[in-house]
């Protein structure tokens, strides 16, 4: 069936001809309410029982059955332009971001084979055979790709390594693969992850230096659809059942239970998807509070327990530079933790995740809180695809070095949550502390990353001796701020209203990043929805709840199934890099909508209180019954819109207070009515969806004049050039007609240099790499003058050797470190780590580094590529004030230090790099 046409099987099937064919209504006739819009923008439209997205139409039958005939338009016509890239060990390394190799897949006259020259690794190709606008790829075109390696093998032969585009050496005995990344599927531009697709693996048949590989392009047989009906099959009416006016809601809800029920395992755990198997801490956690802890309470417990490692922490799952503490988002399992208990009461439960929660919030302190900002450092919760989220040039380390706004509210709620259970558990000198812990993250929040003139918070401070503001929203972040109270008040009412989105939801962050495909990037996630409408209820914007509850609708009815994600730009769920059906957290969001937003139910220790928030879109009467409440059970009805209570009784008495009391059993009646007044006005910042400009890359030059320069960036009007983190100029693209642009720079002992583009609309892109001019007061300690150097026959080290580190050698270092005069320097190790790649993985290594019992800093050294011990880099700075003369450092393992492996924590250490910042 043609995507674009709706046939009439279908449209009776739908039970639409009728109202598509009806006329339409004359003055003073009544327009059926299932005829009328609940929600519309310029993308689609919400009725009572159905969604309409251009031609695609979903419609629930009944509360147990649904039919869709969305088809994506990824399927429809494809481009016969292919851009690609190559790739050595399957990283970003052969041009520069925004150069990409071109082949124009049309069938060649003559009916010969499509096929590219060899390309010279580095050089880039542009295939200049003729395509119309209206030239499509054809089905199965098979196309062979060559490279021409010889210049790599060359320099491997001639040098013992190749030198990439970036200026890093790649040495010969760390050359594993060659791949080729690009946009068309097969291909992909998870750089990343191109070791999982051996297809795209380049081969070199006959050793002449050339390699090739031959590929089936728009394959149907690879071709993303979804079901076009959803019937019942599982029995869930031992679940809270819900019923309400409006068909299409309910028949989600009766999906969402189905999923759900699915979505537990054999053992008893989560299953994160039905294409992702096993338990993963953030997915669970935010699931639990979301839903699960309502629905599934022993399964979310189970589950917890599952991501505690033995040594009693919390367990962060793989991830960039091989996870803890560049990932730092596992704590989000205190807040999950806290609602289970919450919802239960179990005090069993209690003490036992206490010393959990305890114990991780310790070696967080310890391991990633910054006493600079007062912030804590590590990667955006859930956002933990690099370049998905952060400029091309930060690696594993600058992750860690940032500070998110996403991450810091989970870390304020966990300290918040640990206060809660010392003070239960009767320990007031460590809920006092937390407390104090909390307040402090929160204060730093609003001083470092509030943006007064937008209304909303930046996504992260990043850098590396110096750090800036990214002024990006980031959604999840934005709504747990005021989820949580990080923002309150008109603060929190203005963070609502003033979040950009767009007409499909709320996307993960905005602007996008150009030339980045979707994901994270360009992408809205339903659970991140989800918690954007209990942000929107708590903020009493009733247009922000009412959008919300429509974008998570939309793609769960058309997809008939609870998707991890979808496009930002067009709503479809097969334009993203991954996805998944049956996702627990998208699942449980759509549950949580009735829960914790319509009936607006918070568990508390000591009561079950409802608040409320129905959008007056969505008025009428709604039913949820067979409702758990500990030893109680509960059947609710609520009539009416808005977030006030006009009357709340339970079994025919007032309810004080709207709150069950814990202490209730048996099984009761509750009747809540709403006062039908809309809360006080507030809008929405809905906008198109918009990339910002790419990131400029500048080159310092030093000599009689010190400037800077970088190239010009499309659509920018005009760049901010940054020193140590503050605007000092502001450059206008119009000034330079040539392609150069540059600044001159004055004299400083030492500076860091960054340029940020900026379009007609004001958009920044990210700023470029820190470049920086060096103060004289540098000096390099080289390691193996202080213990013995390793006998491993690794390459690119300076000095007579490296040393190697690990929980069994060289658990401790003194270092002497020597400086001429007083002043704040920054303090990092030129390091390898070969365990594992640098975006999964659990072998970060970690180490303290101390002056006499002064905790000075973490050193985290992060997973640099799969057994690539000769490709080095530098830690994390440290900053240190030091006197004048000689400190006695030491750089330990400590109990603290524990990475997510528990077993493999090494590293070689080449020197400890010493520079003078202030």
């Amino acid at each position: 069936m043609n995507s674009r046409v709706l046939s009439t099987g279908f449209l009776l099937t739908l039970g639409l001809l009728n109202a598509c064919q009806s006329n339409k209504p004359t003055a003073g006739t009544t327009v059926p309410a299932a005829m009328t819009p609940v929600w519309q923008s310029e993308a689609y439209t919400l009725y009572r029982d159905r969604v309409v997205q251009g031609p695609h139409e979903a419609r629930a039958l009944s509360a147990n059955e649904l039919v869709s005939n969305y088809q994506s338009p990824v399927n429809e016509f494809q481009s016969p332009r292919v851009e690609f890239k190559f790739s050595l060990n399957g990283k970003d390394n052969e041009m520069a971001p925004g150069l990409n190799h071109l082949l124009i897949a049309v069938p060649r006259p003559g009916g010969g084979a499509i096929e590219t020259p060899p390309i010279v690794f580095g050089q880039r190709y542009e295939d200049t055979t003729p395509a119309s606008a209206t030239t499509y790829l054809t089905p199965n075109t098979p196309v062979k790709i060559r490279l021409d390696l010889r210049p790599v093998l060359a320099a491997f032969k001639k040098q013992g390594y190749y030198t990439t585009f970036k200026g890093d050496k790649l040495y010969q005995q760390d050359f594993k693969h060659v791949y080729i990344a690009g946009g068309t599927e097969p291909l992909s531009w998870d750089f990343d992850n191109l070791a999982n697709k051996p297809e795209l693996e380049m081969k070199d048949p006959d050793g002449n230096g050339i390699y090739e590989v031959t590929l089936t392009l728009n394959q149907p047989a690879a071709a993303k659809t979804t079901a076009q009906q959803w019937k019942q099959s599982i029995n869930t009416d031992d679940f809270p059942q819900y019923s309400s006016e409006y068909p299409l809601a309910d028949a989600l809800y009766n999906l969402a239970l189905e999923e759900a029920r699915r979505a537990v395992e054999p053992d008893s755990t989560f299953r994160t998807g039905k294409e992702w198997a096993g338990v993963w801490t953030r997915d669970i956690s935010y699931s639990i509070i979301l839903a699960q802890a309502t629905l599934q309470p022993k399964s979310a417990m189970k589950s917890l327990m599952r991501k505690v490692s033995p040594e009693g922490r919390i367990i962060q799952d793989t991830g960039t530079g091989g996870a803890y503490p560049v990932s730092t988002d596992r704590i989000v399992w205190a807040a999950a933790a806290w609602e289970i208990y919450n919802v239960t009461g179990d005090d069993a439960w209690l003490r036992k995740v206490y010393p959990i929660i305890k114990k991780s919030l310790a070696d967080d302190r310890q391991n990633a809180y910054d006493p600079t900002t007062g912030l804590v450092r590590g990667e955006s919760s859930f956002l933990d695809w690099r370049e998905q989220t952060y400029p091309r040039w930060m690696q594993p380390v600058d992750i860690y070095q940032s500070e998110n706004l996403g991450t810091n509210a989970l870390h304020y709620q966990a300290n918040v949550v640990l206060a809660q259970m010392a003070a239960k558990l009767g320990e007031p000198g460590v809920a006092a502390q937390h407390k104090r812990q909390a307040e402090a993250i929160k204060f730093a929040m609003n001083e470092h990353l509030w943006q007064p003139e937008k209304g909303y918070y930046g996504q992260f401070l990043y850098g590396r001796t110096a750090l800036t503001l990214s002024p990006k929203a980031e959604a999840l972040g934005e709504a747990l701020s005021v989820l949580y109270g990080v923002a309150e008040g008109e603060r929190a009412q203005e963070v609502v209203a003033k979040t950009p989105t767009v007409p499909f939801g709320i996307p993960c962050i905005y602007p996008q990043i150009p030339g980045i495909p979707a994901y994270h990037n360009n992408a809205v996630w339903p659970f991140v929805q989800s918690f954007w409408a209990l942000a929107g209820a708590k903020a009493g914007n009733d247009q922000s709840v009412t959008e919300s509850m429509a974008a998570i609708y939309r793609p769960a009815a058309l997809f008939l199934t609870n998707k991890e994600n979808y496009v930002a730009s067009n709503g479809d769920f097969a334009g993203t890099q991954i996805n998944s059906s049956n996702m627990l957290w998208s699942l449980s969001g759509s549950l949580g909508l009735v829960y914790k937003v319509l009936f607006g139910m918070q568990w508390q220790p000591e009561r079950l209180v409802f608040r409320p928030f129905v959008p007056q879109a969505f008025q009428g009467k709604r039913r949820l019954t067979n409702l758990a409440y500990r030893r109680a059970v509960l059947d609710i009805e609520m009539e009416g819109f808005g977030n006030e209570i006009s009357s709340i009784t339970m079994d025919g008495q007032p309810l004080a207070n709207a709150a069950i009391p814990a202490s209730l059993s048996g099984r009761h009646a509750v009747r809540i009515v709403l006062s039908s007044k809309v809360p006080q006005a507030a809008g929405v910042n809905r906008v198109a969806n918009a990339f910002s400009p790419e990131t400029p890359v500048a080159k310092l030059y030093l000599g009689y004049s010190t400037f800077l320069e970088w190239d010009s960036i499309k659509g920018a009007g005009n760049y901010k050039v940054l020193k140590n983190g503050v605007l000092i100029a502001t450059v206008d693209e119009s000034n330079y007609p040539e392609e150069g642009r540059s600044l001159t720079l004055g004299s400083a002992p030492f500076a860091t240099y960054q340029v940020i583009a900026v379009d007609a609309a004001g958009t920044e892109s990210f700023a470029s790499e820190p470049l920086e001019i060096e103060a004289a007061a540098k000096t390099q300690m080289q390691l193996e003058t202080v213990a013995p150097k390793a006998a491993l026959a690794y390459k690119g080290f300076s000095g007579q050797g490296f040393v190697e580190i690990s929980k069994s050698k060289n658990k401790s270092l003194t270092i002497p470190v020597t400086v001429a005069e007083a002043g704040l320097y920054a303090l990092d190790f030129r390091y390898a780590n070969g365990n594992g790649p640098i975006n999964t993985n659990n072998k970060c290594a970690i180490r303290t580094l101390r002056r006499d019992k002064e905790l000075l800093g973490t050193v985290v050294l992060p997973q640099r590529g799969v057994e690539e011990w000769s490709n080095w880099g530098f830690s994390n700075p440290v900053l240190v004030r030091l006197e004048k003369g000689t400190h006695p450092l030491t750089l330990a393992f400590e109990p603290a230090n524990e990475n997510m492996n528990g077993e493999v924590n090494q590293a070689m250490l080449d020197y400890l790099r010493v520079r003078r910042v202030e």
